[in-house]
């Protein structure tokens, strides 16, 4: 148990490495956008989702109606629903931690679960669920803080985001094996930036996903799928 639990934490340490600072900056545009501190730490722990999170404070700051709200946390975090057809909460058991799997099934997580398929443990995977999310808390407070000591604001911070899943991007596609998933990626993002400009991201999903189980069908007889 211990030694899976370690494996968990070493394993998020890469990425969250990268978290880190991309809560900092998260916290820093809170402050910047004129709410009260606690707002970082509760969003964190309430939506949990990086690139909402961002988005809230834009939304809130903007005096965005509730139906607006709503509609762009589905379209957002609507890819969530796709990671759980290959995210291994199978081996997670209880309800609390199969709860807490769930809720903490963030980009992270995936992108690491995804790049190593066939390691995981419940302590592990939990293990490495809680790093991420204290990675990305600790953050948050860690840039509210900065943020009260700042004379001046710092712009540029939401590039952080872009910059993060660039690098999750990267992390998961180190085999040849994925760079068919990468490509059809790419034309489903073209096509959903053509057809729906003003709803890509569901789109886009939507268009993936059909790709990727049409590319299923076509190599599961051959042995070529890496996550079957």
């Amino acid at each position: 148990m211990k030694y899976e639990i370690t494996a968990g934490i070493r394993m998020s340490l890469a990425v969250g490495l990268g978290m880190f600072p991309l809560g900092v900056a998260f916290g820093l545009l809170v402050l910047q956008a004129g709410l009260p501190w606690w707002v970082a730490p509760l969003t964190s722990c309430a939506v949990y989702a990086g690139s909402l999170e961002l988005l809230l404070i834009s939304l809130m700051t903007g005096g965005a109606p509730l139906a607006t709200v709503a509609l762009t946390t589905f379209f957002v975090n609507f890819r969530h629903v796709f990671y759980a057809f290959s995210f291994p909460l199978r081996v997670v058991r209880g309800p609390l931690a199969r709860a807490y799997s769930v809720y903490a099934m963030t980009d992270e997580a995936y992108a690491i679960t995804t790049a190593h398929p066939h390691r995981w443990t419940p302590a592990r995977l939990i293990a490495l669920q809680i790093s991420l999310q204290v990675y990305w808390v600790g953050g948050g407070m860690a840039g509210v803080l900065l943020g009260s000591l700042l004379p001046g604001q710092i712009k540029g911070l939401d590039f952080a985001l872009c910059a993060l899943f660039i690098t999750l991007t990267l992390d998961a596609a180190r085999s040849l094996d994925t760079v068919p998933s990468v490509l059809l990626a790419a034309l489903s993002f073209a096509i959903a930036i053509v057809s729906t400009p003003e709803t890509v991201i569901f789109t886009s999903m939507l268009v993936f996903a059909a790709l990727l189980g049409i590319r299923y069908l076509l190599t599961r007889n051959k042995g070529a799928w890496p996550y079957a």
